[in-house]
């Protein structure tokens, strides 16, 4: 049941009075071994991959994102929750949650979790279209892009919530 509760509200989409009508986010695909992150335009409603973050430590990952945070100066952030095709949890789902109130505790953003079902798969398919045609290639860059997919579809789910 918790699963499921879970998993419907991330397919709620943000409160339009949530944030500004303006102004920059930041979203993130968490894994262990890599952060993929996005920027995108409240404005524009438009995303674009940024970078990944390699780094061995938790204390290392986050001074890298201070970093990106000093220097993008987001008004919000957007983690994205797996889950199996089901809506059920997957088993980074907990650590993606525990990413997301680290992020809110450390840095007092707003944070956003949104369902990213498939997101790592469908940036594959779009980078292997774009010519990026060995997994080499486009391993360097599919957390960026998958970052990046995950805060279109929550930019997206902003801009059809609006009256």
């Amino acid at each position: 049941m918790r699963d499921a509760a879970a998993a419907a509200s991330l397919s709620a989409p943000p409160r339009p009075a949530a944030l500004p009508a303006r102004g920059t986010v930041l979203g993130f695909d968490f894994g262990l071994a890599r952060i993929g992150v996005a920027t995108g335009e409240l404005e524009t409603g438009l995303a674009s991959a940024l970078t990944t973050i390699h780094a061995p430590s938790g204390d290392a990952r986050f001074t890298a994102i201070a970093r990106l945070l000093a220097e993008w100066r987001p008004v919000a952030l957007v983690v994205g929750l797996p889950a199996h095709l089901d809506g059920t949890g997957h088993e980074l789902s907990a650590r993606c949650r525990r990413f997301a109130n680290q992020l809110h505790g450390r840095f007092g953003l707003p944070v956003f979790p949104i369902d990213e079902r498939l997101s790592s798969v469908a940036a594959d398919s779009e980078l292997a279209a774009a010519g990026l045609g060995r997994w080499r290639e486009r391993k360097a860059v599919l957390d960026a892009a998958a970052a990046r997919l995950i805060l279109q579809t929550f930019l997206d789910a902003r801009r059809h919530a609006r009256p």
